[in-house]
């Protein structure tokens, strides 16, 4: 590697991690998130409020991708993503300063959402550039190696926000973290700002780029050619629906909807649950750089379609294993003591309000809102219309009651009451309030979780090379980089979201999981059927 391909990766990846950390900070504190800025509703809807704001940033990804991609093909990769990266820190440093749902009511979260779509449609234009710039500075054989560096980038921030937030937390105590601390990791971004830019006005544009300007070859129209032309238009299908949806779940179960599983379900504190991750993000980490340089020798269509294949089949017993060394007690409850719900099918709503326009005051939603919120499995079984709902703990019934008639003080007291009694009775059928840590196998659970974080490395770790070869240089940012974001803006950045609707429907805690595992299946079978390996495509054709 000469000293010139060097400054670039470090300058590409170095900016490319800080736009990682300033996106995934919110993620990382979605559960503090959710008490700051949605606390006008009850604490299941408020954090499935936080965590629809977290996929706000993404459903708009696709749109920075076409802006910022059309951009880069029309005036040059260097520029764009020096745009995008300014966009990116100043959102997430005034997160940091955004007064809470208490001082000024609903405007909050109103601004909240703004600034997460503006983080949104900045990180939609920098991973299309900093990927085709790399890739445009790397030598033939050494592509997948290379762009690899870009890949680390994504986890590494990832990593940076959690032991930012560790620190902070640790220093400061828990009390004054959730309070006002939480702020200062988004504050700290206008620092990391600083150093991106400043790194990024030191690159050169793309050799290939400015051959491509000077001969005046460049894409009048990059929308028009990248989406309007079947011949290409064919190539991002088949690059969304065989690669980027089946990578972007992998990606997010592995990072992210671990982390989720860990405090939400299995009642991990928080400050063990990122320790475990950031240790299993550390060591995993460089298996995105083995995987890139392996795909240059077998190809980056076998490792990365291995990487789903194995997902599909481990996903499952990998987050039971999971449950069973974090929480065993849980396990066990789960085992010996069944759960059911018993309810007039009619009146059990599918959770999940958007808009915070429903108040889920049936008998049945009071029910399995309360189960959801503590982790407890139950089978739904269906009574005759007009039957209130009740939940059979063991050998004992807890009876649900009607809301919807109640004053808002009357269903505050019958609420208060209920929760009292099925509390009462899943502690005594052996239901924990949280992990415990005396009980909690910390090496075995590091352990899946950097076997979650591998299967992580396969799948992503090679990818960014098998976009860029697979389009023309003219419109390449523009037709890479759509795929790449609605794959991993719509089909990974609803996951949480989507998993966590799934399991409260449901009522089982891994029923979630077969949404990643069913779109890894579709990837496999759609990339192993119709996708061409392109290790040998030569990028720096402009014709």
């Amino acid at each position: 590697m000469t000293k010139e391909e060097r400054k670039v990766i470090v300058a590409s990846s170095l900016g490319t991690v800080f736009e990682w950390y300033d996106f995934y900070l919110y993620g990382s504190l979605a559960a503090i998130i959710a008490a700051q800025f949605f606390a006008g509703v009850n604490p299941t809807a408020g954090f499935i409020f936080a965590l629809l704001a977290f996929a706000a940033g993404f459903a708009v990804r696709p749109f920075g991708a076409l802006v910022f991609g059309r951009l880069g093909d029309m005036v040059g990769r260097k520029y764009t993503f020096l745009i995008t990266i300014v966009i990116m820190g100043l959102s997430t440093f005034i997160v940091g300063l955004l007064p809470n749902y208490a001082s000024i009511g609903v405007l909050a979260p109103v601004l909240l959402i703004i600034l997460r779509l503006l983080q949104g449609l900045a990180l939609g234009g920098e991973y299309g550039g900093a990927v085709v710039y790399v890739a445009e500075h790397s030598p033939n054989g050494k592509r997948g190696y290379f762009t690899a560096w870009i890949q680390t980038t994504a986890t590494m921030g990832l990593f940076l926000s959690l032991i930012i937030i560790l620190g902070t937390r640790t220093f400061m105590g828990e009390e004054a973290f959730r309070e006002w601390g939480w702020r200062i990791p988004f504050l700290i971004s206008i620092v990391l700002l600083a150093i991106s830019v400043w790194i990024r006005t030191k690159l050169n544009e793309s050799p290939v780029f400015q051959r491509m300007k000077a001969e005046g070859k460049t894409s009048k129209s990059p929308l028009r050619e990248s989406f309007g032309q079947w011949s290409n238009l064919k190539i991002v299908l088949l690059a969304l629906f065989g690669l980027t949806a089946g990578q972007a779940v992998v990606w997010y179960t592995g990072q992210f909807y671990a982390l989720f599983f860990l405090t939400q379900t299995l009642k991990v504190d928080g400050a063990t649950a990122n320790i475990m991750m950031a240790v299993a993000l550390l060591l995993a980490t460089p298996f995105f750089l083995v995987f890139g340089a392996l795909s240059d020798r077998i190809g980056r269509k076998a490792v990365i379609m291995a990487g789903l294949l194995i997902s599909v089949v481990t996903l499952f017993p990998a987050f039971q294993l999971l449950t069973n060394v974090t929480n065993p007690r849980l396990a066990a409850a789960q085992a010996s003591a069944p759960v059911s719900v018993t309810a007039d099918p009619a009146t059990c709503s599918f959770q999940f309000n958007p808009v915070g326009t429903s108040a889920f005051v049936s008998s049945c939603d009071i029910a399995k809102a309360f189960l959801a919120r503590n982790a407890v499995n139950y089978d739904n079984i269906a009574a005759p219309p007009g039957t209130v709902a009740s939940v059979q703990i063991g050998d004992v019934t807890v009876q649900s009651f009607e809301g919807a008639t109640l004053t808002p003080e009357e269903r505050k007291v019958q609420t208060d009451a209920f929760g009292v009694a099925a509390t009462d009775a899943i502690r005594a059928a052996g239901y924990p309030a949280a992990a415990d840590p005396n009980e909690i196998n910390y090496v075995a659970a590091t352990a899946i979780l950097f076997f979650l974080v591998f299967l992580v490395t396969m799948v992503y770790g090679p990818i960014a090379a098998y976009l860029v070869e697979l389009f023309p240089t003219r419109i390449r940012y523009t037709s890479m980089s759509l795929p790449y974001h609605i794959g991993n803006g719509w089909f990974g950045g609803f996951l949480p979201t989507t998993s966590f609707a799934i399991v409260a429907a449901t009522g089982n805690i891994y029923s979630g999981l077969w949404y990643p595992v069913i779109i890894a299946a579709m990837s496999f079978i759609v990339g192993m059927l119709f996708l061409k390996d392109t290790r040998h495509e030569n990028i720096n054709d402009i014709d």
